[in-house]
């Protein structure tokens, strides 16, 4: 009797089965066994499969120093969005596989199709593979976008099928390919259901093969979990060779896209966005908007952040009231919640201003995430303003008050990277000075400069 084509195996020790179970039964753990595809016939004992056999007549194969290794020049493939070529390193090199992911409707879809009709404009030979969408609606998309008369000569292919989309990309052999979604191909060697950690990881395994074999750059959309993360196996991070995430609000118009793992560049570049009607449209120099955004309002405070190694000035807010709840209120957005947690309760051992019967929300505006310490000074001056009804811009239309900074444990300030270049961002929008660790070495005269520095309280509405 024929093998089957596909084996479970448990991740926790190992042990084959020719079908699924909840329990393994070699180490008695649960929801471990994982089904993989295995040629006909092939086993463990098989040629080349096992420690037993296989090994015998198999030459072994002489080391190389490194000194001595060639070096491989990388033609990078620009994409035309020049964000999106920063982000990446300075382009796309043939050959790799890219994995762009984001929640729904963030505009995944659109960038890739943007970058592939810039491409296409350029006499690169691309290929879109569809497997959610059908070739109709792509067409849609692509007529919204600015460049449409370059997209709509994209070809496409709508399929599912892991070997059809395979066998296409050996017949077409393109430049650059675009598969939305990776967790939508299948492979009829597996009986699980598409998206299931079997899948995806025969999936992106046969993806990366070809790729590399015919040096063709991919660019695999991803799907996220309701955590941010991204679906599926961590084994399909470690295949690839960049891994993009694309953040955001899909009520906001801003976008950002940064570089989780790049084998060909730099993690530290970050690319901002701002989506439109007719596509998405690179933001050059978002902290203008953002400060002239700023309300100047108690609870306002303008934060000197870094994307990357771009300094970006984005304005935080925050809004402190009195509770009906036990324990109040704690609402976060663009900012990690247990970092503000921790501000607010050095905020009210070291600043004096305690917060435990009050509501405190925090914000970032213009839909923008920030994930650095840098951000902890900006938080505290922001629910310091909103808390006490002060506003930190002064009067007189004066401008928005600037600061950054990692805030300690005992109350100090304690400095953050690229200094120089956050301050010189302040002081290119007439922001100067800003606070800053350098000139206010604790939270207590952080808080005095900012509070009591010629701002007047905001009288009560009546």
């Amino acid at each position: 009797m024929a093998r089957s084509s596909s084996v479970h195996v448990c991740s926790a020790c190992g042990h084959e089965s020719p079908r699924w179970a909840g329990q393994c039964p070699g180490c008695g753990e649960w929801n471990t066994l994982i089904e993989e595809a295995r040629p006909s016939g092939a086993g463990r004992g098989g040629p080349g499969g096992g420690r037993g056999g296989g090994g015998a007549g198999v030459k072994p194969v002489q080391p190389v120093a490194l000194g001595e290794v060639a070096m491989l020049a990388h033609d990078r493939l620009s994409t035309g969005i020049g964000e999106l070529d920063n982000v990446l390193g300075g382009g796309i090199v043939p050959g790799s596989l890219v994995l762009i992911g984001g929640s729904p409707g963030i505009g995944k879809s659109t960038l890739t199709t943007m970058a592939l009709a810039h491409l296409t404009a350029a006499g690169r030979k691309t290929l879109y593979v569809s497997a959610e969408e059908s070739a109709a609606q792509i067409r849609l998309r692509a007529d919204r976008l600015a460049n449409a008369p370059a997209a709509l000569r994209i070809p496409v292919i709508a399929e599912t099928d892991l070997h059809t989309v395979l066998s296409t990309l050996e017949r077409e052999r393109p430049e650059v390919c675009v598969i939305d979604s990776v967790q939508a191909l299948h492979s009829v060697d597996l009986s699980s259901a598409a998206g299931s950690v079997a899948q995806v990881r025969e999936v992106a395994g046969e993806v990366m093969r070809v790729a590399k074999e015919l040096r063709i750059a991919v660019l695999l959309v991803g799907h996220v979990t309701k955590d941010g993360a991204l679906a599926g196996p961590r084994v399909l991070e470690h295949l690839v060779d960049c891994v993009l995430q694309f953040e955001g609000e899909r009520e906001r118009t801003y976008r950002t896209v940064r570089a989780i793992k790049n084998r060909f560049g730099s993690t530290n570049e970050a690319g901002v966005f701002e989506m439109r009607e007719d596509g998405l449209a690179e933001v050059l120099d978002a902290s203008a908007r953002f400060v002239a955004e700023a309300t100047r309002a108690p609870g306002s405070v303008v934060l000197c952040a870094m994307e990357g190694s771009r300094p970006l000035l984005v304005e935080v807010q925050a809004l402190v009231s009195s509770s009906e709840l036990v324990p109040p209120r704690r609402v976060v957005a663009g900012l990690d919640r247990n970092r503000v947690a921790l501000v607010l309760a050095v905020l009210g051992r070291h600043g004096g201003i305690g917060l435990g019967a009050s509501d405190v929300f925090v914000n970032v505006v213009g839909g923008v995430r920030v994930d650095e310490p840098g951000a902890d000074l900006a938080v505290a001056l922001a629910v310091a303003s909103a808390a006490k009804r002060v506003a930190l811009s002064g009067t007189g239309g004066a401008p928005p008050l600037a600061c950054f900074g990692e805030l300690g444990l005992t109350g100090e300030l304690r400095t953050v990277a690229h200094a120089d270049r956050r301050l010189a961002e302040a002081g290119k929008f007439g922001l100067a000075p800003a606070i800053d660790p350098a000139t206010h070495p604790t939270l207590r005269s952080a808080l005095s400069a900012a509070l009591g520095g010629g701002s007047r309280p905001v009288a009560r509405a009546a």
